[in-house]
């Protein structure tokens, strides 16, 4: 599908000054622990750090992402239809509302953004859970505003499911995972258009192609350091497994291989969600009990453990050592000898 040229300005909303419930913790909290399950662990991050709470009291917070001008995280709260920005110093506030969901009937669920990434023009790209859509803020960073341009909404004409997570490759192209947890009745909603669960991908000429069907529950994505591997990790309880697959010339994938299954680890609280990469291609990737950090090769080395759920991580501060977790209610940060990819 072509990249659409309209411009959506959502004025349903404005973007309040409170944080409402939500709030910073000052001075940090510290919670959880480091689990090492092999020594090769202790290279990349210290088994005696401090695992921080930075802000609590979200409902349901993801999608970190790191902005590097402005020294500050932003992530969302899907269930508050907001994203959020915490900054050393400032603390939290409230950065955009709506983001993720731009109607006038009211509705439940998840309808905020989820998957955030800054694309090379420096813009704010999305995944938005209540319009079905990956959309761009077409707002600068530095002045949000509830103006959204649609990158991706419809595959042959059918809408997406509520797209969640992506990742964007140096060409342009942006990877995504569609699976139906914005929908009302997620899996249930007889609604949906598509009778799958898509990991797809938008060519830098806005051209939308399905990578892959075959994933029952496709969720985080990442890109290795050399953009030859595209992870996927799928959040099914049956089948809780992180993929990786061979990027071809032409940006689609191959049928792909199972880099690690941690259906041993289902007990522990949490499912394959989003993932961070660092420079030499280690994984840290959210799943059963915590962050788990994953060799290129699909070994488990480690499990970041802040004894809830979580969702997603980034790296981020001025060196790239601080990975900054959205776990649960909370925004947890802790220090990494290794640097995320591209610092």
């Amino acid at each position: 599908m072509r990249l659409p040229t309209l411009l959506f300005a959502a004025v349903l909303f404005g973007v309040a000054a409170n944080v409402n419930a939500q709030r910073a913790v000052d001075p940090p909290e510290s919670i959880g622990e480091i689990e090492v399950v092999d020594q090769a662990a202790e290279q990349l991050i210290d088994p005696s750090a401090t695992i921080e709470v930075l802000a609590t009291d979200f409902e349901w917070s993801e999608g970190p992402v790191w902005l590097r001008d402005q020294g500050c995280v932003l992530f969302s709260d899907i269930p508050r239809n907001s994203i959020f920005k915490w900054k050393e110093g400032e603390g939290l506030s409230l950065y955009l509302k709506p983001s993720g969901y731009t109607g006038e009937t009211p509705r439940g669920g998840e309808p905020g953004s989820n998957g955030l990434m800054i694309d090379a023009q420096g813009r704010l790209v999305m995944c938005q859970h209540g319009d079905a859509q990956v959309a761009r803020m077409a707002a600068p960073l530095s002045a949000p505003r509830p103006v959204f341009e649609v990158i991706a909404d419809k595959l042959d004409g059918k809408r997406l499911n509520s797209p969640n997570d992506l990742v964007i490759h140096s060409s342009g192209a942006i990877y995504f995972t569609d699976p139906p947890y914005g929908r009302l009745k997620a899996f249930n909603d007889k609604t949906r258009e598509l009778d799958f669960q898509g990991v797809y991908r938008v060519s830098p000429e806005g051209e939308l192609s399905l990578l892959t069907k075959e994933l029952v529950a496709p969720n985080g994505i990442a890109l290795s350091p050399d953009e030859q591997t595209l992870y996927v990790a799928q959040s099914n309880g049956e089948r809780p497994i992180y993929m990786a697959y061979a990027v071809q010339a032409d940006g689609s994938i191959d049928d792909g291989r199972v880099l690690l299954n941690v259906k041993h680890l289902g007990r522990r609280p949490g499912s394959p969600d989003g993932m961070a990469i660092d420079r030499d291609g280690n994984l840290f990737a959210t799943g059963p009990g915590g962050v788990l950090i994953i060799s290129p090769g699909g070994k488990h080395l480690a499990t970041i453990r802040t004894g809830e759920r979580i969702a997603n991580c980034t790296f981020g501060g001025p060196d790239g050592r601080t990975l900054f977790m959205t776990s649960d209610m909370h925004l947890c940060r802790v220090r990494v000898k290794t640097a995320g990819l591209g610092f």
